[in-house]
């Protein structure tokens, strides 16, 4: 089953260089989320066939513009394509605030309802939970209250080891084994040990977004062993002291989060307008830890099973 992030936006502050700002498309098992929706999110959707009306989940990771101003018109597309289905919106304090202004100043009404999850600052907690993965917030350090998010699979069921299957299985039992449960017979007594029938569960994966944020040991522990991570790498060192100032990350600084959090791999992103080239940033994180990648826009990152 599928587990695929595609980078619509990698810019910093402003548009840059054809790059727009941050918004990702997360795919787990055919449910679509936004991660962040930058200006002209919609417009990366559409460009790289992201299928608006199947995103039932954004998540907004803060309030600077940067982060969330493509959300209206996204909003206002899917209404005019006569979206019914409820939308939920995943935010700190004030997004509520800001969409219900302008649809009142609008004089708009949307089609479909929107669902506010108001997130808690400096807390970890589980924001979304459904049947297949589970999302955390991750408390970033930043200028406004900031969270990243963490997306991991739940354990999966054991695998039906068709080579071993008995003939006079039944669909129920078959169920049962998926379960981890042994095959009992009339009398309650075991008949067939669940080992000996089923594989292990295939690997359940996980996807960590860190977006706008200062260095942070304390991202370690919360990050530690997922597949991918995504880590803002707004500056180079050679410019350390501007992202101490705006309470940013280096991408030498991401990639030694990700290196200590053994991470299978490392995306860099929200790069400042001040790079046209992005090798430089790519070289300085990449020497650091070999398995780091430029969050290019178009690009889909799939975390295999």
């Amino acid at each position: 089953m599928s587990f695929k992030i595609t980078i619509l936006g990698s810019s910093g502050a402003v548009p840059a260089f054809g790059r727009f700002p941050s918004s990702q498309l997360v795919e787990i098992q055919n449910e679509f989320m936004l991660v962040d929706c930058g200006e002209g999110a919609q417009i990366q959707l559409l460009k790289f066939n992201g299928n608006l009306q199947r995103i039932n989940h954004i998540f907004i990771s803060h309030l600077h513009g940067d982060h969330y101003l493509g959300l209206m018109g996204l909003l206002f597309s899917m209404h005019l394509n006569h979206r019914t289905k409820e939308l939920h919106l995943y935010s700190h304090r004030g997004l509520q605030d800001i969409i219900i202004t302008q649809l009142k100043y609008s004089n708009s009404a949307l089609r479909f309802r929107l669902l506010f999850h108001e997130l808690t600052p400096g807390i970890q907690e589980t924001i979304l939970d459904s049947k297949h993965f589970t999302v955390e917030t991750i408390p970033l350090k930043h200028k406004l209250d900031c969270s990243g998010f963490l997306f991991r699979e739940k354990i999966k069921p054991r695998r039906i080891d068709k080579d071993k299957i008995p003939a006079d299985i039944s669909l129920a039992q078959l169920a049962a084994l998926k379960t981890g449960s042994d095959i009992m017979d009339d009398h309650g007594k075991i008949k067939y040990k669940n080992e000996s029938l089923t594989l292990p569960p295939r690997k359940s994966r996980s996807y960590a977004y860190c977006s706008d944020t200062i260095y942070d040991i304390d991202l370690i522990n919360i990050v530690q062993q997922v597949d991918v991570l995504y880590h803002e790498a707004t500056f180079m060192t050679q410019d350390e002291d501007k992202a101490s100032e705006t309470k940013h990350s280096t991408a030498a600084q991401a990639a030694r989060i990700a290196k200590e959090a053994q991470v299978g791999k490392l995306i860099i992103g929200h790069f400042s307008a001040r790079y046209k080239e992005l090798d430089l940033l790519w070289q300085e994180a990449r020497s650091i830890l070999a398995t780091t990648e430029l969050a290019l826009e178009g690009t889909t990152f799939e975390i295999h099973e």
